[in-house]
């Protein structure tokens, strides 16, 4: 009897990418349980969501911060807060990814400082800081200074980084969310290459780092990217992006080592098509998503977090997560994917598809060197007007039926849900009350910070020498550092800088967004079109004003560019002013403008505090008679309470069809001026 051969599939498996679920609320306490609890349960990384108010470089009891402490993500204010958040978690043993773009260098100050109390090598240290601003002027919208100064934060990052934690990730440049903004494949390739050379270019021409170390400095930037579900074409596409970027570094940099040059990416599957409506389909989604960037070996992720499949309807619990990693688990343990070179080599359609996406992505991103690079086309709108523009496309398409979404414009019926039976323990809700108590534990720590057993010494020397070093041109890391030890809170440290480099009001993109709906006779856009001409003249006004309005630090502005643009196109004169504004901002740009209605878009859950605020304060100013219309990720009982505080209409994910949209809004408005319901004939 012959000796029996191992077969192929017996051969060594690859070791699977990093296994990570985003999260983060409440306290960080709370966090800190949740964290232990996942790598119990066999997660290998962790993806810190910090909240928007320390995204954006506010405390807890900022004005703007109110409704948004701890909803999206875990609020981290000061040294004590890291602390708790990573207590019992040792870092030197930890890969950590943080989720942080305009106050990264303070978040990964305070995470060396944690570090270093836990007595690890900081050399050591493994982890990514996202760091990536020019997204956020673009489509996530947590920016707080201008594109300069922004840049100057990311390449003092990067020339710390590579002397001080050479294994850290100081930036993870993050296509992800350019996809969630309407991004065509080329377009998320070429604008994350444009972001790649403006920070590469600044590094190189800044002088921190020696030209013989640009190596080293290639070989740590990673990137952050979306995967949909037409997971053919978002494979393709990665493999365009790691054919690029070796070109780019080759002939832009000169980097020769080709580790030095390989595209290390990490991916959250896309959270954009998830639905509200049948979200059972989103687990087959999510899955299609996982495949187009771990079936390619050549093109493969180095770590994956899945989205859960309730996000559409609020905050996935902890079994929802759970979920999530074990279809991770389930493809890396039980398949054999990982036992096989890869398995599209060779293959004539993969290269002629990959082909073309190279082709058309470098002809964008030559436009976009034309322009001045990256940080030109975003001060210019550029960027966002082509962003906007696409998305408004895509919005069209599915309205039209010509892209389909099954359960949404597509096979509509369905059984009743037993995992939405009651929708308000189908998701996990943030404990108002957390607010209070995080803002009452942030005075005690500035109360008690100089005092035993913390002995930090008076911040405002470290805030000073802060402001200092922003005026000249040394690095900031240290002076971070320095604040970081004597106890400055996040609001303290951006504070500083805001002084020294002010603010930055990103364009809108919605004025230059070309018209995507044609009002064609007979059309339903015609038909509100009608509608909308004929409340102006029953009015006695030339136009119907509308303001849109983004109250409060969700910066998820997608939504409402694309009500605002539909509702131009309908033929209203449209106020809107972008995003993070106060609902007293809100009510008085309303008034100054005299608007009919107002529509509210808050996808951060904080609608339950801002939207009643902004009710309040029209009806104090005499003008209850404006309807004010809410949308975003708004749970049934949130909702059925907005309405009793008097909100005209509320819309969720599920209402897809804008243009119908727009047409309630004016019903509305007839309602609230006592005119009669409008029906306009076909």
């Amino acid at each position: 009897m012959t000796e029996r051969q191992p077969s192929e599939s017996r051969r060594q498996k690859d070791r699977p990418w990093l296994m990570r679920t985003y999260a983060g609320h409440s306290t960080a306490e709370a966090s800190n349980e949740l964290y232990r609890r996942n790598l119990a349960k066999g997660q290998t990384g962790l993806s810190v969501a910090f909240d928007l108010p320390t995204q954006t470089g506010y405390d807890s009891d900022h004005v703007l911060a109110r409704g948004e402490v701890g909803r999206v993500g875990v609020p981290v204010a000061h040294l004590g807060d890291m602390r708790r958040l990573f207590q019992d978690i040792p870092l030197e043993q930890m890969n950590t990814s943080m989720t942080i773009n305009a106050t990264a260098m303070w978040l990964l100050a305070l995470y060396q400082v944690v570090a270093e109390e836990q007595g690890a090598d900081i050399t050591q240290l493994q982890g990514t800081t996202q760091n990536d601003i020019v997204k956020e002027y673009l489509s996530r919208g947590t920016h707080v200074f201008p594109p300069g100064p922004s840049l100057r934060l990311t390449t003092d990052m990067i020339a710390y980084t590579v002397s001080h934690i050479p294994k850290w990730n100081p930036i993870n440049i993050c296509s992800y969310h350019l996809q969630e903004a309407g991004a065509t494949p080329v377009q998320e390739v070429a604008y994350a290459m444009s972001t790649a050379i403006a920070v590469l270019d600044a590094v190189r021409d800044g002088g921190q780092v020696p030209q013989e170390r640009m190596g080293d400095v290639v070989g740590r930037i990673s990137f952050f990217v979306n995967a949909g579900v037409r997971f053919v074409e978002e494979m393709c596409k990665m493999r365009a992006f790691g054919r690029i970027w070796d070109k780019i570094t080759r002939e832009r940099y000169g980097i020769e080592n080709p580790k030095h040059r390989r595209f290390r990416y990490g991916v959250q599957v896309n959270s954009l098509g998830l639905t509200e409506a049948q979200p059972e389909n989103n687990v087959q989604r999510i899955v299609l998503e996982m495949l187009a960037v771990t079936l390619s070996k050549d093109a493969r992720a180095r770590a994956v977090q899945l989205p859960a499949w309730n996000e559409a309807l609020g905050l996935p619990r902890p079994w929802d997560q759970q979920w999530s990693l074990r279809i991770q688990q389930v493809l890396a343990h039980e398949s054999d994917l990982l036992e096989y070179d890869d398995i599209f080599e060779g293959s004539t359609v993969i290269e002629t598809k990959v082909s073309g996406l190279v082709e058309e992505s470098l002809a964008e991103i030559d436009r976009i060197q034309e322009m001045g690079g990256a940080m030109a086309a975003v001060e210019s709108g550029y960027l966002k007007s082509q962003l906007v523009a696409s998305h408004a496309e895509r919005r069209a398409r599915i309205e039209s039926g010509d892209e389909k979404i099954i359960g949404v414009n597509i096979f509509e019926t369905t059984e009743p849900n037993p995992l939405t039976a009651d929708l308000d323990t189908a998701i996990q809700t943030v404990d108002p009350a957390v607010e209070a108590r995080v803002i009452a534990s942030l005075q005690a720590w500035r109360d008690t910070r100089y005092q035993p057993p913390f002995n930090h010494p008076r911040p405002c020397k470290a805030l000073e020498r802060l402001k200092e070093a922003a005026k000249g041109t040394e690095n900031l890391m240290e002076a971070t550092l320095e604040c970081a030890r004597a106890g400055v809170t996040t609001g303290e440290w951006a504070g500083a800088l805001r002084e020294v480099f002010g603010e930055f009001r990103a364009p809108t993109g919605v004025s230059s967004a070309p018209v995507a709906v044609t009002a064609e006779e007979g059309t339903a856009m015609a038909k509100v079109r009608r509608k909308v001409d004929l409340t102006a003249q029953d009015l006695g006004v030339g136009k119907l004003r509308f303001l849109v309005g983004k109250p409060g630090l969700d910066g998820h502005s997608n939504g409402a560019e694309q009500i605002a643009v539909r509702a131009r196109d309908a033929g209203f004169e449209v106020v809107y002013q972008g995003i993070r504004l106060t609902p007293e901002q809100i009510v008085d740009a309303a008034l100054a403008e005299d608007v009919h209605a107002v529509g509210l878009s808050i996808l951060s859950g904080s609608h339950a505090q801002l939207v009643p605020d902004v009710l309040e304060r029209l009806r104090e100013a005499g003008a209850a008679d404006i309807p004010v219309i809410a949308g975003g990720i708004i749970p049934n009982a949130d909702a059925e309470q907005l309405r009793a505080a008097g909100v005209a209409a509320v819309f969720t994910p599920k209402d897809f069809d804008i243009t119908g949209i727009i047409g309630r809004i004016v019903d509305e408005i007839r309602k609230a001026n006592k005119l009669d319901p409008l029906e306009v004939p076909a």
